[in-house]
């Protein structure tokens, strides 16, 4: 059966939702959306109806691109307040590993680690260990008496997230995973050389930077400053005195990440009443430089405080990277070893979606070292998606409670 993935992030500008593919070791995109989110704030539900009204109207684009109904989402959340852990486990093997062996001894790791006040995200395995030999990445099908192994473990407090678990399902959604924006964002730009790195990832959101410290390819640390995409906006609200909806517009469709880069002679016209107003890109160009050089600025002393270890990549992520030009100033704050993401999938190619693509990606890994062939739509509904023209959906939402899901999968 083919293998499909549903990933939802609830943003504080946007709901994001991607329907995957994969066939043959790729991921393609069936569906792509990004819809307009209220009731959250820095990655936090506030208001829970607000928010379940978002997510439906999000949910409805995907299902009438698609023409069969979502039910099964992977849930992106916010790694505000995380705390890492490292848990041991060990099991007894009584032939070749299985899959099923491997899930043991990750939930023996997870034994009286999580607080009464928390709840699991990720439990990513450092490595294990079959009887002495040490180090084995995917220990399945070795013959063994004992199977051990080191997890890096990620929780946190309970109520945010129950909130975001609420508002899915009340959507009519059944969330079987939970994923940090942070792990999505990495698996996105994962490949051999940056899992034997240590490094960081920068992901500029609306009104909050999220900084993330990974160790051969684990998360370690990470780090919230409250400023972000909507600064700027308010920067050239103030500075021109113009609405905040035209300085969105010109931020994303006008301006450059370096006045340096800006064409002086280039000019919009903005009508304010009964009054028209000038802005030329050289003039805002200059206003966003400012802002964003101060989020990367504040991420590079993010980082310092983070770690001492030497950072030998940092890749810069979240919708405002898309600016013309951003790579330039990437390189000006942190040297040419920087870089802004790039994602090449068609369907996905804006970095808006880094994270919940990446989601998709993490839990297809983490689901092929357990051993399990899993897929989130039913075979008919794969069959629909061949046959376009029959739009007919007979299954019913299915709502169920997610607390405890990482034993479940």
């Amino acid at each position: 059966m083919s293998q499909v993935y549903t990933g939802i992030e609830l943003g504080t500008d946007s709901i994001k939702i991607v329907v995957l593919e994969k066939h043959r070791g790729q991921f393609h995109v069936l569906a792509s959306v990004h819809s307009p989110s209220d009731g959250i704030s820095k990655g936090q539900v506030i208001d829970i109806k607000k928010c379940v009204c978002s997510v439906r109207v999000a949910l409805k684009k995907v299902n009438d691109m698609l023409g069969i109904k979502i039910i099964k989402v992977i849930a992106v959340v916010s790694p505000c307040g995380c705390s890492f852990n490292i848990a041991p486990g060990s099991v007894e093997v009584l032939d070749n590993i299985s899959g099923e062996d491997v899930n043991r001894v990750i939930k023996d790791s997870l034994v009286g680690r999580v607080g009464e006040e928390e709840e699991l995200v990720t439990a990513i395995p450092i490595s294990f260990t079959v009887d002495e030999q040490e180090n084995i990445k995917d220990p399945k099908g070795m013959r063994a008496n004992f199977l051990e192994t080191k997890l890096v473990i990620a929780t946190v407090p309970k109520e945010p997230l129950y909130r975001i678990l609420e508002v899915l399902k009340l959507s009519g959604l059944e969330t079987v995973d939970i994923t940090f924006t942070s792990t999505g964002d990495y698996y996105t730009v994962r490949n051999e050389h940056l899992q034997r790195k240590v490094g960081a990832i920068i992901n500029i959101g609306e009104e909050s930077t999220n900084i993330s410290v990974f160790n051969k390819g684990i998360q370690i640390k990470n780090a919230i400053i409250p400023i972000g995409s909507h600064n700027v906006d308010r920067d050239i609200t103030y500075i021109f005195k113009i609405k905040e909806e035209d300085s969105r517009k010109l931020k994303e469709q006008f301006a450059v990440s370096m006045q340096t880069y800006a064409d002086n002679n280039d000019k919009v016209i903005i009508s304010i009443g009964d009054e028209k107003k000038e802005i030329s890109q050289v003039g805002i160009s200059k206003v966003v430089e400012a802002r964003l050089e101060e989020i990367l600025n504040l991420a590079k002393k993010e980082i310092k405080n983070l770690t001492n270890r030497e950072i030998r990549y940092i890749i810069v992520t979240g919708g405002l990277s898309e600016l013309a030009g951003f790579q330039y100033l990437v390189e000006s704050v942190f040297g040419v070893s920087a870089k802004v993401c790039n994602i090449s999938t068609m369907g996905l190619r804006h970095n808006r979606y880094s994270s919940v693509f990446g989601a998709v990606r993490y839990f297809d890994d983490k689901m092929s070292l357990r051993g399990k062939d899993v897929s989130m739509i039913s075979e008919s509904d794969v069959q629909m998606l061949m046959s376009p023209d029959d739009k007919t959906v007979n299954s019913d939402n299915i709502i169920s409670k997610v607390f405890g899901h990482f034993f479940d999968n």
